[in-house]
């Protein structure tokens, strides 16, 4: 391992360290403070790999995860939250919503 991401996926380690997070309130609150320009960055790099980083995590077991491919797995619930920008909203912050804020009683793991 050369960083935060198995081998296998080192181009992405530029986005590791904006979109390794471990919250769903963090990914939130980063998707909101990111230009779109950003997203989309990230958004049109990772989607052709997303099938195969989702295969590796799951080659594991879940309260198991190497730390290398937890951080690949914070990438997918990245990707996630910034494709609902991409694909539907066109922005940042959902449509409509306001000051919508996103707070957790519990936070599911990992």
């Amino acid at each position: 391992m050369t960083g935060r991401l198995p081998d296998a996926f080192a181009e992405f380690e530029r986005f590791a360290g904006t979109w390794c997070l471990a919250t769903e309130a963090e990914r939130y609150a980063v998707r909101r403070g990111s230009t779109m320009a950003d997203m989309i960055e990230f958004h049109d790099a990772f989607l052709p790999r997303l099938e195969e980083a989702i295969e590796l995590c799951n080659a594991h077991a879940l309260g198991e995860l190497p730390e290398e491919v937890l951080h690949l797995l914070q990438l997918v619930y990245s990707m996630i939250m910034v494709a609902m920008s991409v694909e539907i909203f066109s922005q940042p912050k959902t449509v409509d919503s306001a000051d919508a804020v996103l707070v957790r009683v519990g936070e599911p793991t990992p």
